[in-house]
């Protein structure tokens, strides 16, 4: 059994298995997916099937996780949190260093959010890595649902489209790529800001802005926003820049 410090004491189980089916992909964008339009250009007729998934991926017995190593050593732990009428997905970050993993966002009837912004999510898709999921386009898909921008370039639909024409059977990924990026996460999109190498935002359910009272601490902030960037943290020393 999984386990990740701090967390829900669930039944934690790997979920790679479900990141090769094309359908996986849609539903875990669902609550991006916002409006007939919307729904109907992700599924198409394919959307009994989706629900059927949907189903497995939310069934008590098991949590399914999935886990996108950091260059910094972190590692994000998209989890699907499915407790009987509290079901919903856990964006986590954890460093071995730390005693309990920290939430960047959740995706779920009480959101909090965003948790990235889109130069982060674009940075996390990139970094290389060994284990977990590795393939950038699944990262980039997987983190998506966290994303929280008010400020997004004009090519940001370039690499959700080329992301979603790799795992998707979607018949318009370009139309879809489009629609996730008008809506976002459940929160409204932020504006982010960055100073002494700490990036924080402005919504009113993020973790990530300090003025909230239930804000990360300034130096969990920092670190976060190193690692998302790609950059490794060292306590005490400075940061250095990977690769």
């Amino acid at each position: 059994m999984l386990k990740i410090p701090g967390y829900e004491d669930g039944p934690l189980v790997p979920g790679t298995a479900y990141l090769d089916d094309p359908l996986f992909w849609p539903v875990h964008l669902g609550s991006c997916l916002r409006g007939e339009r919307a729904l109907r250009a992700a599924f198409g007729a394919d959307w009994d099937a989706a629900m059927e998934l949907s189903r497995a991926l939310s069934a008590e017995s098991h949590w399914p996780v999935f886990s996108v190593p950091l260059s910094s050593g972190h590692t994000i732990h998209v989890v699907y949190r499915n407790i009987v009428d509290e079901r919903g997905v856990d964006y986590l970050i954890h460093h071995p260093a730390w005693s309990a993993a920290e939430t960047l966002a959740v995706d779920d009837g009480h959101f909090m959010g965003p948790g990235v912004a889109w130069p982060e999510l674009l940075s996390v898709a990139r970094q290389p890595a060994t284990e977990g999921v590795d393939d950038p386009d699944s990262r980039l898909l997987l983190i998506f649902p966290a994303l929280g921008d008010a400020r997004l370039p004009h090519e940001a639909a370039a690499p959700l489209t080329t992301a979603l024409t790799a795992l998707t059977s979607i018949e318009d990924p370009a139309e879809v790529a489009t629609l996730l990026l008008a809506n976002q996460g459940q929160w409204a999109p932020a504006h982010w800001t960055t100073a002494d190498g700490v990036r924080t935002n402005d919504g009113g359910h993020s973790y990530r802005n300090p003025e909230n009272a239930f804000a990360l601490p300034e130096d969990r902030l920092r670190e976060i926003s190193a690692a998302l960037d790609g950059v490794s943290h060292s306590r005490g020393t400075g940061r250095r820049k990977l690769g």
